[in-house]
């Protein structure tokens, strides 16, 4: 993707609901190799910023815990798909 579909952001300001979603999505559809592994960690920052906010927070938020931690092994799993595909070339 894109820079300019894709905005590098600050993690603090888009740890939000909506916020850390896009930094995923940006990460999981990144095709310029050189910027997958800084796009993983951006997006880990701001999922792992987000479950911080829910932990702090009163009320039933099951839901969303799930699908963080969905995100974080999504993330996870494709950061050692590129490390495994870098050793092999």
């Amino acid at each position: 993707m894109s820079a300019s579909v894709f905005p590098r952001k600050d993690v603090a300001a888009v740890s939000d609901s909506a916020g850390w979603h896009s930094l995923y999505h940006a990460a999981l559809f990144e095709t310029d190799v050189n910027m997958i592994s800084e796009r993983i960690a951006v997006a880990e920052k701001a999922v792992l910023a987000r479950m911080k906010e829910l932990f702090g927070e009163s009320g039933d938020h099951i839901e969303e815990d799930l699908i963080l931690d969905d995100a974080l092994y999504a993330l996870r799993s494709l950061r050692n798909c590129i490390n495994h595909g870098s050793l092999a070339a």
